[in-house]
């Protein structure tokens, strides 16, 4: 007795495959998309950490221990060096050992420092431009 055999075969069809390879090129533009939004979220959080926490006991003791913060011109340099003429009562440096100052914001631009402060009339602000580099702008990240 001869077998029957179903000549039939269920496959994918051509249309059927470029679908699937179509929503999963969708779902990564999407994917690669976001994780620049996170990405540059993080950014945000590192520059806004530095200028609020990370400076703030390094610059309040120097200024315990030498009467004020550091002036505009002496800059955050004078955490690490005496500045000129004031070597005497420096104490420093005021980072811990192997700190060193991050010269530029996560977006490659430098941290602005200014004492006696705009925003801060008794203190100092630091400020990083933020994500445009443009100073002044809404998206400045400061200690203010």
């Amino acid at each position: 007795m001869p077998q029957t055999i179903n000549s039939q075969r269920r496959a994918f069809t051509l249309v059927e495959i470029l679908v699937v390879i179509t929503i999963i090129g969708l779902l990564a533009g999407l994917a690669i998309a976001n994780f620049g939004k996170l990405f540059g979220g993080s950014q945000i959080d590192v520059a806004r950490l530095f200028v609020n926490q990370s400076m703030k006991t390094p610059l309040v003791t120097y200024r315990l221990q030498m009467g004020a913060y550091p002036s505009t011109e002496d800059g955050l340099q004078a955490l690490i060096t005496a500045p000129a003429g004031k070597t005497d009562r420096w104490r420093g440096p005021y980072l811990t050992e192997g700190t060193k100052i991050p010269i530029n914001d996560p977006w490659g631009e430098p941290y602005q420092y200014r004492c006696p402060g705009v925003h801060n009339k008794d203190g100092y602000d630091l400020w990083s431009k933020g994500p445009d580099r443009a100073d002044g702008t809404d998206d400045d990240i400061g200690n203010w």
